[in-house]
């Protein structure tokens, strides 16, 4: 199980994820001209912006550093793109003392770095920068009173997909809205209509042959908390109480969504197993979804919002819906974490460099689908809005299953929130594996969980009501 395929770095993820934001506006566009820091650097200076990606990104940090030299012609900027492994060489250059002054971090690096005094606390910068004041106080990495690690550059949030193509008829086609949220029975009809064995009879059908199937009603990969997570939160159950010292991923609410999502695979027969999927057993080989879909070898598929890149850049007539709701309707948000070094030798141009990095402005992938922006107004206000999502790219229903989901339906996945996460991934990995594989119910290894994984569990960082 993947904490976050797009916010690994390269060496840990098949799938690189959440990067920078930059792409200079104008007022309230996410596209012009604009994105300022409110005070000026002193001085010249040479920094260095390490992060990792794909061909698209580096393409965009490389862009977004070209801008910000223009306007700060003092500053000279080197991108350090690190096309391996990443966190080793966070490690490596933490030892050294040569931490770059701008960096991508996963959460519990950032935090881990930030407790060690490696990385600064840009608390005192926020009231300075229109970038960083416009943000909600969830959308910083806390780990203390007025210590903040940082802050991503964009978020993603889990949607359904599905190919256009194959709901001909209409009340099969997924909602766009969460009020119209489907409950988890009807997402089982629908997958069961739309799954097919190779004589196109279905599981509902006499004769069905389950190990030769062509076609998926849906794809739900147990094996990645971006399809498990908002769904337990959505039946009111999480990883651990809001204390996060005790464990409650065996509660009922918890069971009852991971049995379903393997019933989903074992007893209804509408969706792959990771195997089936040509994964192997956490499934990070498989196919993507944009492929999975283009291909009809499934026609819903669970997946983040960074799908959107693939798919503008593929002929597939694609959809996006929300997710199916149990008590209510959610979603799970996230994005890596932007920070500087505590010890850059230029802190008054590295925090310009760091603001510009993480404004909404600087880069086409937000218009190309990769990203979604943090900011507040381009969630509240029309033409800022606009600016982002009225394209090719952005299908008509996005405004509603995606936009207005994250702003009202979002809850921040736990490996942003919980403290000691890597050790706990160690331990719950396997276990969601054994799930996904079918070799155990869902209760029995959830309950086998509770005396490997409350011993870790070391509480919760503080996230404050305001800034």
């Amino acid at each position: 199980m993947t904490t976050d395929p797009r916010s690994l770095p390269p060496g840990l993820s098949r799938r690189t994820f959440l990067g920078a934001g930059a792409l200079t506006a104008a007022g309230l566009g996410l596209f012009g001209c604009g994105g300022q820091s409110t005070t000026k650097s002193g001085g010249s200076a040479n920094l260095q912006f390490m992060y990792w990606g794909s061909a698209n990104e580096k393409a965009a940090i490389e862009q977004m550093i070209q801008q910000f030299q223009k306007s700060h012609s003092d500053i000279k900027v080197q991108p350090v793109h690190v096309p391996g492994d990443y966190e080793t060489k966070v490690n490596t250059l933490v030892a050294s003392g040569n931490l770059p002054d701008v960096a991508y971090m996963t959460a519990p690096t950032a935090y881990r770095l930030a407790d060690q005094g490696k990385i600064a606390n840009i608390y005192p910068h926020i009231e300075k920068y229109a970038q960083l004041s416009g943000r909600k106080p969830q959308n910083f990495f806390w780990y203390g009173d007025k210590k903040v690690a940082g802050t991503p550059a964009a978020s993603e949030i889990s949607l359904l997909w599905y190919n256009k193509d194959l709901f001909t008829d209409p009340s099969t086609v997924p909602p766009a809205t969460a009020d119209k949220a489907w409950a988890w029975d009807r997402l089982v009809e629908v997958a069961t209509s739309l799954t097919l064995d190779q004589n196109g009879k279905r599981p509902s059908d006499s004769g069905f042959k389950p190990d030769r199937i062509r076609q998926f009603g849906i794809s739900a990969p147990l094996t990645t908390q971006w399809t498990w997570y908002p769904l337990i939160r959505s039946n009111g159950g999480d990883v651990t109480d809001e204390t996060g010292t005790k464990y409650t991923l065996n509660s009922p609410e918890c069971v009852k969504v991971f049995q379903d999502l393997q019933d989903l695979i074992y007893k209804h027969k509408v969706a792959p197993s990771p195997a089936q999927l040509g994964g192997g057993a956490d499934g990070s080989n498989a196919p993507t979804t944009t492929v999975q879909l283009q291909t009809k070898r499934v026609a819903m598929a669970i997946d983040g919002q960074w799908t959107l890149l693939d798919m503008g850049e593929s002929d597939l007539k694609y959809g996006i819906g929300v997710l199916p709701s149990y008590q209510e309707p959610i979603t799970q948000e996230a994005g890596s974490c932007r920070v500087m070094s505590a010890t850059t030798k230029h802190p008054d141009q590295a925090i310009e460099l760091y603001a510009y990095s993480v404004d909404g402005a600087n880069s086409d992938l937000f218009k190309k689908g990769l990203w979604m922006p943090v900011e507040t107004k381009y969630y509240s206000d029309d033409a800022a809005i606009d600016s982002w999502i009225k394209n090719d790219v952005h299908p008509p229903e996005y405004r509603t299953a995606a936009v207005d989901y994250r702003l009202n339906n979002s809850v921040r996945d736990f490996t942003q929130v919980l403290k000691n996460v890597p050790a706990i991934q160690e331990v719950l990995t396997p276990a969601i594996e054994q799930i996904a594989t079918g070799k155990s119910p869902a209760k029995t290894v959830l309950d086998s969980l509770q005396a490997k994984v409350e011993p870790l569990l070391q509480g919760r960082y503080p996230i404050p009501n305001s800034i």
